[in-house]
């Protein structure tokens, strides 16, 4: 790393809390970032709306473009009022495929979607045609929050089951005798936009809230009087469970018999998240076994489920909706005014915060980029890697550049933000989104560029995360920091520090780190542990602080470690730790 005497350092901090500018800058941005704009002075251009949109946002098209609403039209009708069209604007049903692109014959500027997801429409044909995809991300979140509430309502009072009851003429009182609220410990898995929502409404109820999600903000937290646990803590302390998590390789049935098993008897859980968080037939066993008292579901793993057969929909004490979390009046037309600002600013020009495909950028610029993207995003990865079961606020980023401050680093630090952020949630994060979406997640993000001599775009990256608090404690640097920092060699980007150690790695694969003691026999070990597993191993590097001290070495791998493997290395007389980097 360059010492700082040696070079002029440029410093720029941005609080994605504090009401500043954002760093990028409308009017500085180039005109390619965002595919054909329709400029001011030419005809209204025409926005192709294909299934029900909300009044208001019909009316908000109507006052700048020419506005066609056909609806339930077959593959054939769309792709010959496609090519017609500056815009088009879907729900869920409607699928935006290549060939719809493709017969778009380049119009087309930008497509929007009501609501979140974008399963329906081709995110790579759609950045290949240099078409913007835009969705409504933030009009159904109080909708969702207000569905969850009302789900802990019914399950605390048996309100459905009541209900049945009374229309198969029955006077049960007695048998459906309910829970209090007041004075409950709520446990909010997953503590974002909507989660803070379901605090803030669990509180006014008078119930103690805490929340497990190991990315947020301990200040976001404080200010709505939540407390964030760890996983194992939130499953002991919570009677109800309110699940807000994405679904992500980590939190696939994170809800399984293991979980279960570490929860109070009697428990009560809502899913308005997504339906593969839970393991069916362990809820189904929790049930039987008293562990969970009642469930409440809006999401299933498959939509329609398949009824007949399905472990949780007919059970007596569990409650199911259609994935109605979003369905309210004021949120479709929230959502279809939020979609109709994105498609007209996208038409205009601008760039949408809301953008989930990447923008285009000129050939030449990602050209030389292309290494440097490369090795932020994998930097980001590593870092977040190996964040322990606790949140950090504060990212610092360090570039070392010939250019100075005439480096542009936008699309760099978007790239560090995926690499964070894409391995803790399902966001589509770019250039456009980045300081976006890390702003919702109460990050703080410093930049500093150190001017270098050379000819390369950059010399060296570093990414440095606000917590000691690390899976594999040498990562920790003498600040108390998670810190990675690497460079390009050759178009291939290398990690070259992790904490206070040296190391050269290819950013490519999976690598497993072993910190341990300097001593003879460690690595045949490790390797014999890792022959047994039939792991194969494709290279192997050790880093050492001074002779007979503190170790890493650094193995290559073909295929991850199951948990017997990683034990027999443990057991390895001088292993002190072992962490996995993923490709």
């Amino acid at each position: 790393m360059h010492t700082l005497q040696h070079h002029t350092i440029q410093s720029r901090l941005y609080n994605r809390q504090a009401s500043k500018t954002p760093p990028v800058k409308q009017h500085n941005t180039p005109r390619n970032m965002v595919a054909g704009a329709v400029n001011g002075g030419a005809a209204k251009p025409t926005v192709l709306v294909a299934e029900k949109l909300g009044g208001a946002g019909v009316e908000m098209l109507q006052q700048v473009a020419n506005v066609d609403c056909s609806y339930n039209m077959t593959p054939e009708e769309l792709y010959a009022k496609i090519a017609q069209s500056d815009a088009l604007i879907v729900r869920s049903a409607t699928k935006v495929t290549r060939q719809v692109f493709e017969a778009a014959k380049g119009k087309l500027k930008v497509v929007g979607r009501a609501g979140v997801g974008v399963d329906n429409v081709d995110l790579a044909a759609a950045t290949e045609y240099g078409c913007l995809v835009v969705n409504a991300p933030t009009a159904n979140t109080v909708a969702a929050a207000e569905h969850g509430i009302a789900l802990m309502c019914a399950l605390s009072r048996n309100v459905a089951q009541a209900d049945a009851s009374m229309k198969a003429g029955k006077w049960e009182r007695n048998k459906y005798v309910g829970v209090s609220l007041v004075d409950k410990t709520l446990a909010i898995m997953g503590f974002g936009k909507v989660g803070g929502e379901v605090a803030r409404r669990a509180r006014g109820l008078g119930m103690t809230v805490i929340a497990y999600d190991p990315y947020a903000s301990e200040e976001k937290a404080r200010a709505v009087g939540v407390k964030l646990v760890t996983l194992d803590e939130a499953l002991a302390s919570g009677d109800f469970f309110s699940l807000h998590m994405p679904l992500t390789p980590g939190t696939k049935k994170m809800f399984n018999d293991a979980a279960f098993a570490k929860m109070k008897k009697g428990a009560r859980i809502m899913n308005v998240a997504r339906g593969g968080v839970i393991d069916d037939e362990a809820l189904a066993r929790a049930l039987d076994a008293g562990i969970v008292a009642a469930a409440a579901l809006d999401v299933f793993e498959e939509e329609p489920p398949k009824f007949e057969g399905h472990p949780l929909i007919g059970r007596p004490n569990v409650v199911c909706t259609p994935h109605l979390g979003a369905s309210t009046t004021e949120a479709q037309e929230g959502v279809s005014t939020e979609v109709a600002e994105a498609v007209i600013d996208a038409l205009q020009g601008k760039l949408s915060s809301t953008a989930v495909n990447a923008p285009l950028v000129s050939a030449e610029v990602l050209k030389e980029l292309a290494p440097f993207v490369t090795l932020a995003e994998g930097l980001g990865k590593a870092a977040v890697t190996l964040v322990a079961d606790q949140g950090f606020t504060d990212i610092n980023v360090c570039y070392s550049s010939p250019r100075g401050d005439d480096l542009d680093t936008r699309l760099l630090r978007a790239m560090i933000i995926k690499g964070i952020l894409e391995q803790i949630t399902t966001a589509n994060v770019n250039i456009v989104n980045a300081d976006l979406l890390a702003k919702n997640r109460g990050l703080r993000i410093s930049e500093v560029t150190i001017r270098t001599e050379g000819s390369d775009v950059l010399s060296s990256l570093s990414v440095a995360l606000g917590t000691s608090k690390s899976t594999f404690s040498a990562a920790v640097d003498k600040t108390g920091r998670i810190y990675v920092e690497g460079s390009v060699k050759n178009g291939t980007p290398y990690l070259e520090k992790i904490g206070g150690f040296d190391v050269e790695l290819a950013m490519q694969g999976s690598v497993l780190l072993c910190r341990q003691r300097d001593q003879p026999g460690i690595v045949g070990n490790v390797g014999m542990a890792l022959a047994k597993g039939s792991i194969n191993i494709s290279f192997m590097t050790v880093c050492r602080t001074s002779r007979n001290e503190e170790a890493i070495m650094a193995i290559g791998i073909d295929d991850e470690p199951n948990a017997e493997t990683l034990d027999d290395i443990r057991k390895v007389k001088g292993v002190q730790e072992l962490a996995i980097f993923k490709d």
